[in-house]
């Protein structure tokens, strides 16, 4: 059992809590909690740390047994837990994760795609990663800016997604446009600029959908690869919609028309 906070497996766990470029370099991530820890595929579980008043109960340790036995486990004192922690109330499981790689065909050759331009808020992305899911998307495109998929943030939000929802970083976002487009998607940016009503577009035919930044929407180089914009209609003074939100309305319709023709 771990008992210091200064043990070097600490500090480690620490950094890659905070540190993108360490998570980048070493390819691995954090999850935190019992029920996403769960979630993680085996083959990418490459260690779990348990907090000891987690590790004293029975139940705990059958489950332990269950889905992590071929997995390296350590035990912390509940202090050092906590100190590695990043939930305000921990439940005292935690793994470091190998990060998924997905072969590029994976985001030609689909039916519907997400491509996120320069998302920078961390609870954003999770909750549009877990709405992908549950609307059918075949994968997610983000751009070189978008904020850090393997942020614990996002992680967490995503309520185990992102283990299931293809994706890559783009380093050049219309390149992969332009790939989308040979592969016969097509391509519809999500803006209020020269749009239509997105309930009137037949979603039929295979489609991305592209997803500005919060505050900047769907920037000029992007749209103009696009083939067409769409936008939500809205009352009041509202000018703009949450970016989780506004995919979920557009994913889900496209989900609709599909079910529905």
């Amino acid at each position: 059992m771990i008992t210091s906070t200064q043990n070097p497996q600490i500090k480690y766990l620490q950094q890659l809590q905070k540190k993108r470029s360490l998570r980048k370099k070493d390819q691995v991530f954090i999850v935190e909690g019992i029920k996403m820890v769960c979630e993680i595929p085996r083959q990418l579980c490459q260690k779990l740390y348990v907090s000891q008043s987690f590790y004293d109960q029975k139940e705990n340790q059958a489950l332990l047994e269950e889905h992590f036995l071929e997995c390296e486990r350590e035990v912390l004192a509940d202090h050092v837990f906590l100190a590695c922690a990043q939930t305000q109330t921990p439940q005292g499981a935690m793994a470091v994760v190998s990060q998924q790689k997905y072969p590029q065909e994976q985001f030609t050759q689909g039916s519907f795609y997400l491509i996120l331009d320069d998302i920078q808020d961390p609870g954003n992305l999770g909750t549009i990663v877990r709405t992908a899911e549950a609307a059918g998307v075949d994968g997610i495109i983000l751009s070189p800016d978008t904020v850090d998929i393997y942020n614990p943030k996002v992680v967490r939000s995503t309520m185990g997604a992102i283990f299931r929802v293809p994706f890559l970083y783009a380093d050049d976002l219309c390149q992969w446009i332009e790939l989308q487009k040979q592969a016969g998607l097509h391509i519809l940016a999500a803006t209020l600029e020269n749009s239509m009503d997105y309930t009137q577009y037949d979603y039929s035919e295979p489609v991305s959908i592209v997803i500005g930044n919060e505050a900047n929407g769907v920037r000029s180089k992007t749209l103009s690869c696009c083939h067409r914009a769409i936008s939500i209609p809205m009352k009041g003074s509202v000018e703009s919609l949450n970016a989780a939100i506004a995919t979920a309305i557009l994913s889900f319709e496209v989900n609709r028309q599909r079910r529905n023709g």
